[in-house]
């Protein structure tokens, strides 16, 4: 039997765990998976999305035990609570959702409550397959003289839940999935502000963007592998220019559960006669339309050349956005070429492209810079299209806010910033009245 093809009696479980051990995280669970892709076809359509994000945030936690199953432990319930409960989607969660939550976490259902610590997951002995463990279960009470004690949660198991679901939410708004973080709304209002007062842990947003500099150097350097091998980075030097242009995430340009980008995206307005790029299903199921430069239609011509195709795409046509180099290997995709990268493929080529740019920028003696660059990722790139944009080529922030996604243009105004001397300059010629003299 094949590991994508496991048929298991999942009616039998009060609730299913969804992470697999550290070991196996990333290869991830082939029931979970069919689990997941029902939830995003019923229920929450990005629930495939925030699970893939909960997963990388896991295995970024994977070199300390302890850390990762804290971490397993707590996003499991929390999206249990999302997912099959209230059926919301995380990136919708507001602060009295987090009451709720927490209402739901000190008097949890019976049947979710276990009295021994058992493995979440188990090998089935007639598939060979890792399935879930249905005795595994997401509360565990205490036990007194094998005497069962009624369920309760301490403050410090409470604090610790609630800072874990902050840092979680951190991530996701630092792969723009959410612009709030309702966890530590949560505990800033919570009885815990009194003894403590936690604070967001996050960089200001102007930090998360590259610096002209270093843009610079990230897009020579791309521009430099894509002459000198172009059977492997023009593909990266369009998916650059994309993202940076179009304010794009990682799941807007990826194959996921329910989308895969194609070149028809590309639409010019019959009107303005301006080529535009549609996506048709973004963060929280949202489609947005943005409108691209002639540098980025320029750019997609070059790259539509090189894969042998006509300089602009008709309206029908179903090529893939960003063609594999090679035959995937496992999942949906496997033994197909002519396929779309997925989310963790972008990330992984992504990143190779800023370490060359950092590299780059290291050789022309830029080490800081370099060593900055090093600590961006993907969204990042997002990030600097909207301050660039913003700061330097002086588009309107309604404009930016339309096209970059934002919910409220307060979130698009917080990519706004001058240097101290700028303020300064623009303080000392500015008039009491600006009529005075005129009779």
């Amino acid at each position: 039997m094949k590991n994508d093809q496991i048929c298991y009696p999942l009616d039998e479980f009060p609730v299913l765990p969804l992470f697999e051990a550290k070991e196996f995280i990333e290869r991830g669970n082939p029931i979970i998976n069919q689990h997941i892709t029902a939830i995003s076809i019923d229920k929450i359509r990005d629930a495939g999305i925030v699970y893939e994000l909960a997963c990388d945030l896991l295995f970024s936690q994977r070199e300390n035990e302890n850390s990762y199953k804290s971490y397993r432990s707590e996003l499991s319930c929390f999206l249990h609570w999302c997912f099959d409960v209230v059926q919301l989607s995380p990136g919708e969660v507001s602060r009295r959702d987090m009451d709720k939550f927490v209402a739901y976490c000190q008097n949890p259902p019976n049947e979710l409550i276990g009295y021994f610590n058992v493995a979440q997951f188990k090998v089935d002995k007639a598939s060979d397959q890792r399935v879930p463990n249905p005795q595994w279960r997401p509360f565990v009470g205490k036990k007194l003289d094998g005497e069962e004690q009624q369920y309760s949660l301490s403050d410090n198991a409470l604090k610790t839940k609630m800072a874990i679901l902050s840092s979680f939410y951190g991530f996701l708004m630092a792969e723009d999935f959410c612009e709030h973080n309702p966890a530590q709304a949560w505990m800033n209002h919570s009885r815990f502000a009194q003894r403590r007062k936690y604070k967001a842990n996050e960089d200001d947003l102007n930090t998360l963007a590259f610096t002209e500099l270093q843009w610079s150097y990230l897009i020579s350097g791309v521009e430099e592998l894509a002459k000198k091998i172009p059977e492997l980075h023009q593909r990266s030097l369009f998916l650059i220019k994309l993202i940076y242009s179009c304010y794009l995430r990682v799941s807007d340009v990826s194959a996921r559960i329910g989308y895969s980008p194609i070149m028809s995206q590309f639409v010019q307005d019959k009107q303005t006669g301006i080529w535009r790029f549609n996506i048709p299903k973004s963060k929280g199921g949202k489609s947005r339309s943005i409108p691209i430069s002639n540098a980025l239609l320029d750019a997609l011509i070059d790259y539509r050349r090189f894969l042998g195709l006509s300089d602009l795409p008709k309206s029908d046509e179903q090529t893939p956005l960003f063609v594999r180099h090679k035959a995937a290997g496992r999942g949906r995709d496997a033994g197909f070429v002519n396929a779309n990268l997925g989310i963790r493929q972008v990330r992984d080529e992504v990143q190779k492209i800023i370490e060359h740019g950092a590299n780059f920028a290291e050789n022309a003696g830029m080490f800081e810079d370099a060593e900055s660059m090093r600590k961006l990722t993907a969204h990042n790139i997002r990030h600097t299209g909207i301050t660039h944009d913003i700061n330097i080529y002086r588009r309107p922030l309604s404009h930016v806010q339309a096209d970059a996604g934002h919910e409220s243009i307060d979130t698009t105004s917080q990519y706004l910033h001058t240097t101290q001397t700028e303020r300064h300059q623009s303080t000392v010629h500015k008039p009491i009245d600006s009529l005075a003299g005129i009779e």
